[in-house]
């Protein structure tokens, strides 16, 4: 329950879902850092330095399926804040990591150990828990910004491109494989790979920038909504990097942590990035698929 004011008298208003909490939440996180809360990440200046800070929590039976290798959850934990960091082009730092304790704990240290060391991340420290039912992991991550002005979502300007990373829908698909047992790659899914390479070198080029957490169009609609902007899409853009039979669903399913940005229309001369449409005036929607608002759901929100 959060209070609001209005007609001389208080009066008291629900928070029902993500989006009102955090906007709940702006009120009082005016630290310049916060970059308002509409940002993958908290960009901090520390003497000579500029820190890059992210947290991101997995919930057995809504990030990860229940029963999952332990060791593939330590890697997706540590890996979608690393995704958070390659959206600001940063180079990490370490690792925070809050872990609750019960089945399978060595293979979690086993999965924690294989990504630390394939991204040469330090393990700073953490917390231990032991609760019942549903379990909950969380992790921070530190960064340190590799150039200045740090990419964030508020920067895209009508008449740059919108690019993207690399492949959507793979995750949908691996979600699938791992949930009914068909025996093909899950590891999409299970494992992702944050562009942590690719972010620092798109970083000085990107007008604004994020990870695909939550799905094309909805992370598309929130560039467009931070940057007074409309993003027009091309789905037969996006179909060349999505199995064009599973389309609709890639653009909304989410979990692919590519990056999408907007910059300049040459990028993909110097990159290995693909072009999905155009920056544009403002309109009434903050998304357009082939010239119309799409339907529905835009992505996946708690």
């Amino acid at each position: 329950m959060c209070c609001s004011y209005g007609s001389g008298r208080v009066s008291r208003k629900v928070v029902s879902g993500e989006f009102d909490f955090i906007a709940s939440l702006r009120a009082f996180a005016t630290s310049p850092g916060a970059r308002g809360l509409a940002d993958d990440a908290a960009v901090i200046e520390i003497g000579g330095e500029t820190l890059v800070l992210t947290h991101d929590t997995l919930v057995e039976g809504v990030h990860v399926l229940e029963g999952q290798d332990p060791a593939d959850i330590a890697w997706k934990l540590v890996a979608v804040n690393l995704s958070d960091l390659a959206a600001k082009g940063a180079e990490p730092v370490g690792i925070l990591v809050s872990h609750m304790l019960g089945e399978g704990d060595e293979r979690f240290i086993t999965g924690l150990r294989e990504i630390c060391s394939e991204y040469e991340v330090p393990l700073l420290g953490g917390d231990t828990v032991r609760g019942e039912r549903q379990r909950v992991w969380g992790c921070t991550a530190i960064g340190r910004a590799t150039c200045s002005p740090v990419p964030s979502r508020s920067g895209a300007r009508p008449g740059e491109a919108l690019w993207i990373g690399g492949f959507i829908g793979q995750a949908m698909l691996g979600f699938e494989a791992l949930r009914d047992r068909t025996g093909a790659s899950d590891v999409a899914y299970t494992r992702p790979r944050p562009q942590l390479e690719l972010g620092r070198a798109l970083a000085p080029h990107a007008s604004a920038m994020m990870d695909v957490s939550d799905g094309l169009l909805l992370d598309a609609s929130r560039i467009a909504a931070a940057s007074h902007c409309t993003l027009a899409i091309d789905s037969d853009a996006v179909a060349r990097i999505a199995s064009p039979d599973r389309l609709d669903e890639a653009m909304r399913w989410g979990d692919d942590y590519v990056l999408l940005l907007t910059g300049p229309t040459d990028l993909d001369e110097r990159f290995e990035i693909h072009r999905i449409g155009s920056v544009v005036e403002a309109g009434e929607y903050p998304v357009l698929l082939d010239g119309s608002p799409p339907r529905g759901n835009l992505g996946y929100t708690h």
